[in-house]
């Protein structure tokens, strides 16, 4: 009794005020069971975002073939993981699958490319691209392109993406055991060129690594202090010829657990469910929200499968959501 009623104010607190929970706070409730804490996440979601859910999409531009040596990542040249291998595509395929997604429902739509960065050309390909997916949607274009300089995040702000991607992958103190060809600060220089040229940052992370509790918490918090305005969060889906290849996935409770957690951590930020949601939460994946998630990505991932688009439209349409742009 005692704890739910530190629980019940400690959640009126963080609604009132807007604010996160401190460092020792978010140890505690991560003991607490599973169905109080993600009844009262559940309450901080509905408050900041109401019943509005936003849907993102994406489409893997550029496959395969990169030098960094990410211990998940099937695209990995450093690893043998049977994934398509392939230079940019077609600007014309990038802008049908765009169409086709803003039918289905889709709020955000993301270019995602492989390697450590784009090049010239690329880039301008992927911008004229997104010049007639704005004339032509109402999508949020998001892109996701690996590091990025100054003059790169303005040629995409001008070319009319709104927010950029660039997950941080896991806590700092992990970060070494994951990635070893990059450093930690590389990714924090990307996301502070692509907000200073004004585009919305959108980072987060892959839960599942190998990581502690203490260190999923730890990422949490880098992320509120980094104030990005949305995080998307992927469940580890292990894939065969990468290093993370016996990893277990994580448990349909632990990862509801994860999200009620970031969300009394970042209680006024837009958290979405990513990457490895089928495999993870199975017949769960509705409790998303209740856990505090109000978004969602729609459709395939990069190497992996995901589920019927029409599944989740009549998810949500079962739970009586309505759908923004973020």
């Amino acid at each position: 009794m005692e704890n739910i009623n530190w629980l019940e104010k400690l959640t009126t607190r963080v609604i009132e005020s807007g604010d996160g929970i401190c460092w020792e706070e978010a140890l505690k409730l991560q003991q607490l069971p599973l169905k109080d804490l993600i009844n009262t996440a559940g309450k901080i979601r509905h408050h900041f975002h109401h019943n509005k859910i936003y849907a993102c999409s994406i489409i893997n531009a550029k496959s395969g073939m990169c030098s960094e040596d990410c211990a998940f990542c099937a695209q990995s040249s450093h690893h043998q993981a049977n994934s398509p291998v392939y230079e940019l595509i077609d600007p014309a395929k990038i802008i049908q699958d765009a169409l086709q997604y803003a039918q289905a429902g889709a709020t955000q739509f993301s270019v995602v490319t492989s390697g450590y960065q784009v090049t010239a050309k690329d880039l301008d390909n992927i911008c004229r691209a997104a010049k007639i997916i704005k004339a032509e949607t109402s999508l949020s274009l998001c892109a996701s392109l690996g590091m990025l300089d100054a003059n790169m995040a303005v040629k995409l702000k001008q070319a009319g993406f709104s927010n950029y991607h660039h997950n941080i992958e896991t806590a700092p103190s992990f970060f070494p055991e994951i990635c070893t060809t990059h450093a930690f600060d590389e990714d924090l220089a990307t996301l502070e060129n692509a907000r200073k040229a004004g585009l919305n940052v959108c980072c987060g992370g892959i839960i599942g690594l190998g990581e502690s509790w203490k260190q999923r918490i730890e990422l949490a918090f880098t992320l509120r202090e980094l104030e990005v305005n949305s995080i998307p969060l992927n469940f580890l889906n292990p894939i065969p010829g990468t290093k993370l290849a016996n990893n277990k996935l994580v448990s349909p409770k632990a990862a509801l657990r994860t999200i009620a957690l970031f969300r009394f951590i970042n209680p006024t930020k837009h958290i979405g469910i990513c990457g490895g949601r089928e495999v993870t939460l199975r017949d769960l994946q509705s409790w998303i929200f209740r856990a505090g998630a109000d978004g969602l990505m729609m459709g395939n991932y990069l190497t992996t499968a995901g589920r019927s688009i029409n599944d989740d439209v009549a998810m949500i349409a079962d739970l009586e959501m309505i759908y923004e742009s973020i």
